[in-house]
């Protein structure tokens, strides 16, 4: 398709010649996603369509439900988004805490405490690209009956870019310069033109937190905050109770400002367990009404789901389940400061090694045998949107030639069949959260692994550990005191950006950040730098996909080993209807969930 042809078809969308769901899936069959075909009709001047979300509701009244009973395996730690690395985290903190707008599954942001999407056609986008304006919802009421305005927008941004807050968001909110304009209305200003402008106050990364509650517990104080484990905010359910590590529950809020909702009139997150209980809890006993992130054998989903008391739902956006190797030695202390900066890892700081281990994942297998319809193998960390999907990759599975490699980088066997190199053994500790896809995948690697002259050491934590946001915990993923690791990451927009910070220098988690930096193995790369910061300044949107494919093939040669694309797989009853997204949390739009009679 032309330039001109695309032009064509955005007038005939305006003209109404051409309805947008049609625009939509003619994008999506070009390989676009949904919500990049949305930024593009919103770029030239189509405003976001009516999102059906709101009409597909049923219920005449709010409450009567009763209680709604989610299980989550992986249970939440602490309820502050700003600083919840896990994505459990962030999804109890959806509960209670809302953004301004959210991506639903057609590409729409759909507004949540905005009044409006922004778009050229009210104002709200600056036709040179440089500014946002965003209106915001009038009648909007705290859980303490406070109001809801522009002071709280400004503080948030404030709280997660101050550096001493260590916010995990805070790299949302760093380029961005956000001013009042009166109560209800806030402007974004950026340093340079910003087609994709819908980071910062959007989805996981924008829950918007109030002044009057965290001011007094910004920047070095931050972790003080009694609110960080008992939530204020401006969300469907209010807060009642939290037992960090077991259960967290709300109930209805009166004064929500969406008419008719919440339908429930109290919610539960049960925490613990593991993924495969929690499946057969809502589709063969029906105790619960939903569970998150089943991360179960397909061959198994599949039996419970025959079951007929629920389904299961699977929506791909880009999320990544990969293998990190440490860029820094784990087993040093510097400055009271383990897996430094200041230290290299004396295996993986060899490129033949690293090689060597990407050839010794057998991703065709983990997928054919384990993941089944819920993740496809990759060779990339970007798998999506398509334009942004790097063709010079590819994934091999090839022991024999690892095992060559490392013989010819001198890393030879010895007596006990490990390979060593100047006194250093490739032995390594391989870590991951506790559930059997991921202990099974651990056993794959490790076999391929010790037949090439590699000792590991399996170790499994249980999930409400390994992705707690508890910066004391040392057995925490972001603190990554092993040689290698495994987890998901979530790409919650339909852009790159915020998903490639994980791969940037400055980003790197260390004590001084108190581990909260996106980078986790704390790869330094001047290389990968240098496409970042030059694609988020480049307009032309051929050019800058291109430096993200750069920025793809070279994390893919250094530390970090794809291996699934994966999809955002529930198990839901029967009768409940959960609206969902694969470009954001679960709970996005939890306010529009209820029961059918």
């Amino acid at each position: 398709m032309t330039e001109h042809d695309l032009r064509a078809m955005i007038g005939e969308v305006k003209d109404g010649s051409l309805s947008r769901r049609s625009f939509v899936r003619r994008m999506l069959a070009l390989g676009l996603t949904a919500p990049m075909a949305g930024m593009m009709l919103a770029q030239n001047g189509v405003a976001f369509a009516a999102n059906p979300l709101r009409d597909a509701y049923k219920p005449g009244k709010a409450g009567g439900g009763g209680p709604l009973k989610l299980l989550f395996w992986q249970a939440a730690t602490l309820i502050n988004p700003h600083f919840a690395i896990g994505t459990k985290d962030q999804e109890g903190s959806r509960i209670f805490y809302e953004p301004l707008a959210a991506w639903d599954a057609d590409g729409n942001l759909f507004p949540i405490l905005a009044a409006e999407i922004p778009s050229k056609e009210n104002g709200g986008v600056a036709a040179d690209g440089r500014s946002v304006t965003w209106k915001l919802k009038p009648g909007v009421k705290w859980h303490d009956g406070k109001p809801f305005t522009a002071d709280d927008v400004v503080f948030t941004a404030e709280y997660a870019a101050n550096p001493a807050t260590a916010a995990v968001t805070g790299g949302s909110y760093t380029n961005v310069k956000v001013e009042k304009i009166d109560d209800l209305t806030v402007k974004l200003s950026f340093k340079e033109p910003t087609p994709f402008w819908a980071d910062a106050f959007v989805s996981s990364a924008g829950m918007i937190i109030p002044r009057h509650v965290f001011a007094e517990y910004a920047g070095d104080k931050s972790r003080d905050a009694p609110a960080n484990l008992a939530p204020v905010g401006t969300g469907p359910y209010k807060f009642s109770e939290f037992r960090p590590g077991d259960i967290l529950r709300g109930v209805r809020n009166p004064d929500y400002h969406v008419p008719n909702r919440p339908f429930f009139d109290s919610i539960e997150m049960k925490g613990g367990g593991d993924a495969v209980s929690a499946a057969r809890a809502v589709l063969q006993t029906g105790e619960y009404d939903y569970a998150w992130n089943m991360q179960v054998e397909d061959e198994i989903l599949k039996r419970l789901e025959a079951e007929g008391k629920g389904r299961v739902t699977m929506e791909y956006g880009g999320n990544l389940e990969f293998l990190l190797l440490n860029a820094t030695d784990p087993t040093v202390e510097v400055d009271g400061e383990r897996a430094s900066l200041k230290t290299k890892h004396p295996a993986f700081s060899d490129p033949a090694v690293r090689k060597a281990m990407n050839l010794l994942v057998n991703r065709a297998a983990v997928q054919q045998y384990i993941y089944g319809r819920t993740g496809r193998a990759t060779a990339n960390v970007f798998n999506g949107p398509a334009p942004f999907v790097s063709k010079n990759t590819s994934f091999a599975f090839e022991p024999d030639k690892a095992a060559q490699i490392l013989e010819e980088a001198g890393w030879k066997k010895g007596g006990d069949g490990i390979r060593a190199k100047d006194g250093k053994k490739l032995k390594f500790v391989f870590q991951t959260s506790i559930n059997a896809p991921r202990q099974k995948t651990q056993a794959i690697i490790k076999q391929a692994a010790q037949k090439a002259g590699i000792d590991m050491e399996l170790k499994s934590v249980p999930g409400s550990v390994f992705f707690s946001s508890d910066v004391a915990n040392p057995d925490t993923y972001p603190h990554f005191y092993a040689d290698m690791e495994m987890y998901t990451w979530n790409m919650s927009q339909a852009d790159p950006a915020v998903f490639a910070l994980q791969y940037v220098s400055w980003e790197a988690a260390t004590k001084a950040n108190k581990w909260q930096g996106r980078n986790i193995c704390r790869m330094q790369n001047p290389e990968v730098d240098a496409c970042y910061r030059a694609a988020q300044g480049e307009l032309d949107l051929v050019k800058r996909a291109a430096l993200f494919i750069k920025m793809n093939d070279l994390v893919v040669a250094d530390y970090v080993l794809p291996l699934l694309h994966r999809a955002q797989v529930s198990a839901i009853n029967g009768k409940l209807q959960a609206p969902s997204t694969g470009w954001d949390n679960s709970l996005t739009f939890l306010a529009e969930w209820y029961k059918q009679a």
